[in-house]
């Protein structure tokens, strides 16, 4: 490990390469900018303009929404050095806060490594400690967002009609699909005595806005496709070609929750299940990251204990999974 850490130490604290990780720090600085922006539109219900003062009620969102994609970085990048693979710190992507637009202040965070990954022991071991890290840091957010509910006049400061019957007549209306986790983590730490938001005003709370997406993007990196984290895992635990199997089997599944989402959105018919994005998610592996799963120089049995490791993850990518992650509906 110590060995590890002169490694870490030499590549990015050099004098002659500080001025390289510039564009790392930069990319973090604009996406925290663009987050703490994302963060007062989606809890206060607000698109702008907004004063000085109105920062702070960006900053829960913020932080953990930046918590959650770092911990997960980081969790590859940790992982890269300890099997000593070069690789570069996160690279944060900010997503502009375009007036109107869907979107979260990010499109995530990557990490590139900068040399060939030996064996599968290693490719296994960074790919599957990113989701695992992310998924602690969810669960920290989320128990934190279900434990510390504000009192019911938070939801009527954002919309004071809330409990009229008339309220999301004639709107646009918004729900986040739910997921077994975050039904089980609703259920173990919230009471009776709380106002426990439906899944059409989470994005109100900032912990359990964040924690969901952070769910969200973990189950994304899960499908065992290519080189996704999930691609990673499979391929390491098995060998290409059930990594192939199953990669082609999620495709299907992918294409057909996405068909479905498009002609129920096309018929303005709610079928329970589907969402066009897995179409366009599909589309985007398909042509991009591919389904298949580049071969490394040597393949042997994983231990007893990644295996373990391994189908945690897969665990944690059906407890975070929702078919329909976003409904969108018109209210008459």
């Amino acid at each position: 490990m110590s060995e590890g850490f002169t490694q870490f130490r030499q590549q990015f604290f050099s004098t002659g390469k500080k001025r390289k990780y510039l564009v790392h720090v930069l990319l973090f600085v604009i996406t925290f900018v663009t987050t703490i922006i994302a963060g007062m539109e989606w809890t206060t219900g607000k698109a702008g303009p907004y004063e000085f003062y109105d920062l702070s009620k960006g900053l829960p969102y913020s932080f953990s929404i930046l918590f959650i994609l770092g911990v997960h970085e980081f969790g590859h990048f940790f992982a890269a050095i300890y099997h000593k693979v070069k690789t570069t710190l996160p690279y944060f992507i900010p997503f502009p806060p375009i007036a109107g637009f869907f979107n979260f202040g990010t499109m995530g965070a990557v990490i590139k490594t900068k040399a060939v990954i030996p064996n599968n022991k290693a490719m296994f071991d960074i790919g599957v400690a990113g989701p695992i890290a992310g998924f602690v840091a969810c669960l920290i957010v989320l128990i934190y967002g279900f434990t510390h509910l504000p009192p019911v006049d938070f939801i009527l400061s954002i919309h004071p009609d809330y409990f009229t019957p008339e309220y999301g007549s004639n709107s646009i209306n918004l729900e986040f699909g739910n997921t077994i986790l975050f039904e089980i983590l609703k259920n173990l730490f919230t009471n009776q005595n709380d106002f426990v938001p439906p899944m059409s005003e989470i994005y109100h709370y900032p912990y359990l806005c964040v924690g969901w997406f952070g769910l969200f993007i973990t189950a994304m990196n899960l499908v065992p496709v290519g080189q996704l984290d999930g691609g990673h895992v499979i391929y390491s635990m098995f060998n290409n070609k059930i990594h192939e199997a199953i990669a082609s089997v999620s495709m299907i599944l992918l294409g057909l929750l996405g068909i479905g989402g498009f002609v129920g959105s096309f018929l303005n018919v709610n079928f329970g299940f589907g969402w066009t994005g897995w179409l366009f998610w599909a589309f985007i592996l398909y042509f991009f990251i591919k389904i298949k799963h580049p071969p490394v120089p040597h393949f042997e049995n994983l231990s007893i204990g990644r295996k373990m490791l391994g189908y945690i993850a897969i665990i944690i990518f059906i407890l975070s999974f929702s078919p329909t992650p976003f409904i969108v509906s018109l209210e008459f």
